[in-house]
């Protein structure tokens, strides 16, 4: 299946998934599986809309909560680890574009993004490609993520930074 062809069908299936209700959590649990090509555990919720690019390289582990309107760009892998929370218009961004003028519309970067277990990612935050976020972290509302955050941290701001150590 080529990019398009993928982008096509993951906007068609987010779409069938925004259209059920919320306490329907059965039905949102298979649309997401008929969107990532993999079986969700029965302890994921998530609380529609949601927006995904590809879908299929969408990794989710047990007991992981997706609040309302966020974005999985998955254009390569996003790996979600068990008992993550994401708060409400979070953005997990792998792909991108060459900073250069000249190759911008020529190509996409990308680079997977790895959410360890146990992290809460607070509201609209955003994590860009390449980045791991460690286990045990918490990622601050609103905070730009551009680099790895180690495990038990506290990042916050544009571009995030450290803010603590977690004990």
């Amino acid at each position: 299946m080529s990019h398009i062809e993928r982008v096509r069908r993951a906007i068609r299936l987010t779409e069938d998934l925004n259209a059920l209700r919320y306490a329907d959590q059965d039905a949102i649990r298979a649309a997401w599986n008929e969107l990532t090509e993999q079986t969700v555990d029965e302890s994921f919720h998530l609380i529609p809309p949601v927006y995904s690019v590809h879908g299929i390289n969408i990794r989710v582990g047990r007991n992981v909560f997706v609040n309302q309107n966020c974005r999985f760009d998955d254009i390569v892998g996003i790996d979600i680890g068990d008992d993550v929370m994401i708060g409400p218009g979070v953005s997990l961004i792998t792909g991108g574009h060459p900073v250069d003028p000249a190759d911008r519309r020529n190509g996409i970067t990308s680079a997977p993004i790895v959410i360890g277990r146990n992290v809460w990612i607070g509201a609209s935050a955003m994590i860009l490609q390449g980045v791991t976020v460690g286990d045990d972290s918490v990622v601050a509302a609103g905070a730009v993520v551009t680099k790895d955050v180690p495990p038990r941290t506290l990042v916050a701001g544009v571009p995030a930074t450290v803010v603590k150590k977690l004990d």
